[in-house]
């Protein structure tokens, strides 16, 4: 039965048109970005010197990942720019052009579109990529049927450009708070990952065994000691209108390029006598694709669906399965405890599809035990004793944007895997990307690196250990989102996690594919149909078919 699919395109502009559905091709270009000077409350990395001295390892490794996340250059916005002198999609096209030497579509075959690219005068922008206002894009056809073509201009080079200015200029735009509490005496202080002022005005809670910063200023009249709560203490927001106007959802800000021509091609089964294989065609390298509603990885993984309580219960029987990570994380511990059609949990309203929550229908003896922790961070327990049975979940430490932590429960995910035992019987998923999009790369890979020792480390002990990493995923945009957590953003971490996490034993949950591949509206998070796909890939890495049970590097 053939599969209507869709296949989108995203587009960043940033001189030349780039495409992210098959994002992976590495600019290593290197910019030079100067660090302003900043006022209080606001951050200046390059001034504060870390609490130990990086190793010479380290430091290769943290230009090597800066130059990976390095973009081309983008325009310089002139004082009295005209956001109708940016790229306009719906003026804009693309064309799929026929397959080279003509025939029909099989299979293995690659598809070829090209985007031109104009302003919303008209007149074509400035694009560099054949030099002549449009770029090529090239994907492999990997299944058969019928595969639409979609492309997204997700933002403008003028758009990047403020991004990146952001990121440089104010990452301290959302900020946070702790409270401080003696008695009935109170305080609440900012804090955050770097604070521009004197140590004798700060309280440092720089964690003594990974290094990670986080400081407060101090509270007038109690103590460093008195701090009792973490919570996200704001967003400001500092652009300029025209500025603004670069971010505008449904006209310049993933807004559909329309087709030339038919977006539509039918697909034909692979010819006998075709040389090439996917693996030789794949050059922009997707890792997988939908065929009838369900994901199929291209690295050689088997799939299975567990649609049934007792497959599920069967994988997980006797096993301790331990989420960390952020919200996107929590979601996965939410989806298997949900048991009741037509009652959402309580913070599961973005799972509610019609008036009905989805419903696993499996896990059925899985049941939260109530620690009375926040619903937001943690932690979270599920057990299911007839089974033997454990789930737990806990959000990451600080910047963490959620509300009112106890910092008795901060714990950082290095910390956290170093108290596992590990073993074959332990599965750990991991996934820390959101909170970390409004500062300099440096802080994320500076977590990165600690997580990925911690990794090593609990492998070493346990190598028969399951480690599973969730990757980030493209997500609605509005103006806020965009500026804390564009998928500009999200891009570049998502590059960085995959090159730290490179070539050790632990397995991948591509969360940027499995969302931008399906039908279902991007959302940070995504909607249960890609949720339960995203289990499957879990659990079939728990519970590998009979002709899939090597662990391998994926």
């Amino acid at each position: 039965m053939l599969s209507l699919t869709h296949r989108s395109i995203f587009l960043f502009l940033a001189v030349f048109v780039l495409t992210i559905l098959f994002y992976r091709k590495q600019w290593l270009e290197s910019w030079n970005a100067q660090i302003p000077i900043f006022v209080v409350y606001t951050v200046k990395p390059d001034e504060v010197k870390p609490i130990h001295q990086q190793p010479s390892k380290e430091a290769v490794e943290l230009d090597f990942l800066k130059n990976l996340t390095a973009w081309p250059s983008t325009p310089p916005l002139l004082l009295n720019f005209s956001w109708n002198d940016t790229s306009d999609p719906r003026h804009s096209t693309f064309t799929v052009l026929p397959k080279r030497g003509g025939g029909q579509w099989h299979v293995g075959d690659e598809l070829e579109v090209v985007i031109k690219m104009y302003n919303f005068h008209g007149v074509a922008g400035k694009v560099v990529d054949h030099l002549n206002g449009s770029y090529s894009a090239v994907f492999p056809l990997l299944w058969e049927g019928n595969v639409q073509v979609q492309v997204i201009l997700v933002h403008s080079s003028e758009a990047v450009t403020v991004l990146q200015q952001l990121n440089r200029m104010q990452p301290h735009r959302i900020y946070f708070q702790s409270l401080f509490r003696s008695g009935s005496l109170t305080e609440t202080t900012t804090c955050n990952v770097y604070i521009n002022a004197s140590q004798q005005q700060l309280c440092n809670y720089t964690d003594l065994h990974t290094g990670e910063q986080w400081f407060c200023y101090k509270p007038r009249k109690l103590s460093c000691d008195a701090r009792v709560t973490h919570a996200m203490g704001g967003f400001r927001k500092n652009i300029k209108r025209q500025e603004e106007m670069l971010f505008q959802r449904g006209i310049n800000m993933k807004v559909s390029i329309p087709p030339l021509n038919h977006p539509n091609i039918s697909v034909l089964p692979r010819v006998e006598d075709q040389t090439r294989g996917i693996g030789d065609i794949v050059r922009t390298e997707p890792s997988g694709y939908y065929y009838g509603g369900a994901w199929r990885p291209l690295d050689g993984t088997k799939v299975h669906q567990f649609n049934s309580s007792s497959a599920v219960s069967q994988c997980l029987r006797g096993k301790g399965l331990h989420l960390f990570g952020d919200s996107t994380i929590r979601q996965w511990f939410e989806y298997f405890i949900a048991s009741f059609p037509g009652i959402c949990p309580s913070g599961w309203g973005f799972l509610r599809i019609e008036m009905f929550c989805y419903k696993p229908v499996f896990l059925q003896g899985l049941k939260k035990f109530d620690l009375h922790s926040s619903k937001q961070a943690g932690p979270l327990m599920a057990l299911d004793y007839p089974n033997n049975i454990l789930v737990t979940s806990r959000c990451h430490g600080p910047p963490i944007r959620f509300a009112n932590v106890p910092v008795t429960q901060l714990r950082y995910v290095a910390n956290e895997l170093d108290h596992i035992e590990g073993g074959p019987n332990t599965v750990v998923v991991i996934g820390v990307w959101s909170h970390f999009s409004t500062f300099p790369v440096d802080v994320y890979i500076r977590r990165l690196q600690n997580i990925r020792k911690a990794v090593v480390r609990l492998l070493s002990r346990a190598p028969r250990t399951l480690v599973v990493i969730r990757t980030a995923n493209p997500k609605a945009l509005t103006v806020y989102e965009t500026l804390t957590n564009s998928d500009w953003y999200s891009i570049q971490g998502d590059k960085l996690l995959r090159a730290v996490f490179k070539g050790l034993n632990v397995h991948l949950v591509d969360a940027w594919d499995m969302v931008l591949a399906h039908h279902l509206p991007h959302d940070l998070h995504p909607q249960p149909p890609i949720i339960k796909n995203m289990i499957d890939v879990l659990l079939s890495y728990i519970c590998p078919p009979p002709t899939d049970q090597t662990r391998g590097n994926h």
